[in-house]
């Protein structure tokens, strides 16, 4: 795909092309959001680069298997309510695509996961070491970018990553004997996903000379939306094609992850001989099962049952609470454009 149509492309995707900006004042607001995507991906292309033969090809390798860039575009459309696509903006939108980037390697390495973005993952191609150095080079090249902004940006930066890594960490081990278990779940999408889009649509505010008092709107906004996505994402892994997502139907469940609608279940299961039956058979026969193993039948018997109708209704509540929270933000494009935003990314699983 030429750079040039890549931003285009990208709004597109999201909902946000020439169809729902329809004035031409709108269609102008549009385009310059496809102008600094492009920016923002002529600038990834050089910054993942390090002088290194090995590394130029790890580091590149990711982002030139795609990704809808949704963080740089959140970054641009907060942007929008000050000065737009300043040069800080573009540096931080690059910075916070990056650390994202780097994060996926490293999620790969521990769920062992042999495709992303549809292609083969890093660790499956060179192995699980070069593929956790390319990550750390990853996120040390973000850090450079990150650090030319100020000690604001090193703040926001250093606390999101904190949260990134707690996020992984809680996941890993579990919840413990006085959390329930939906509840850490939640907690763990918002650190993991949701800091990272709070951050992205943070730095659009903070580097545009927007007044600040739309921080805390737009932080509130990219948290909720980070989980919102994420429980979009378990429904999708019930049903998605190798041509949309690059897994395979039930890949979280085969790799043994609890996502919400198992949670759902297995708290339904003590008091429902249905959903502990079905209960039964994904925990020994999904979970951990390989590739090579047919699991549609089972996969297809959680997609239909109402825990996953459930998931979905509480990806749009937490939509819609996203929506809210950017009530005090002026009327208008920026506006708009956040809250078809937020509506789209629930909108995946149709």
């Amino acid at each position: 795909m030429p750079l040039a149509r890549r931003g285009t492309t990208l709004t597109s995707q999201l909902g946000l092309g020439e169809r729902f900006f329809a004035s031409g004042k709108d269609r102008r607001f549009a385009a310059r959001i496809d102008e600094g995507l492009d920016q923002v991906e002529a600038g990834l292309a050089e910054q993942v680069k390090f002088a290194d033969q090995l590394a130029d090809v790890t580091a590149a390798y990711l982002l030139n298997a795609g990704g809808k860039r949704v963080r740089p575009m959140l970054t641009l459309l907060t942007a929008q309510l000050g000065e737009g696509a300043t040069p800080e903006v573009i540096t931080a939108a690059q910075a916070v695509e990056i650390t994202h980037l780097a994060s996926l390697y490293h999620d790969d390495v521990m769920d062992e996961a042999l495709t992303r973005r549809g292609v083969p993952s890093a660790q499956h191609v060179w192995g699980n070491s070069v593929a956790v150095l390319t990550g750390d080079l990853l996120f040390a090249r973000a850090s450079q970018l990150v650090a030319s902004l100020g000690e604001g940006a090193i703040r926001l930066q250093a606390d999101t990553f904190e949260r990134l890594c707690l996020g992984q960490l809680h996941e890993t081990i579990g919840p413990n004997e006085s959390d329930g278990p939906i509840e850490h779940y939640i907690g763990v999408l918002a650190d993991k996903t949701g800091s990272l889009i709070a951050a992205a649509a943070q730095m659009g505010v903070m580097f545009s000379g927007a007044p600040q008092e739309y921080n805390a709107s737009v932080m509130e906004f990219g948290e909720k939306i980070g989980v919102g996505f994420q429980l979009v994402d378990d429904v999708i892994d019930l049903s998605a094609s190798d041509a949309e997502t690059g897994k395979t139907p039930g890949t979280d469940l085969r790799a043994g992850v609890a996502t919400l609608p198992l949670l759902k279940l297995r708290e339904l299961a003590p008091n429902d001989v249905d959903a502990a039956a079905l209960l039964e058979r994904i925990e020994t026969e999904v979970l951990g099962a390989g590739d090579e193993v047919d699991v549609s039948e089972i996969v297809g018997q959680l997609r239909d049952h109402p825990v996953t109708q459930q998931t979905l209704d509480e990806a749009h509540r937490w939509a819609r609470e996203a929506v809210e929270a950017i009530a005090p933000l002026p009327e208008g494009p920026v506006k708009r454009a956040l809250t078809r935003f937020a509506n789209s990314i629930v909108e995946r699983s149709s």
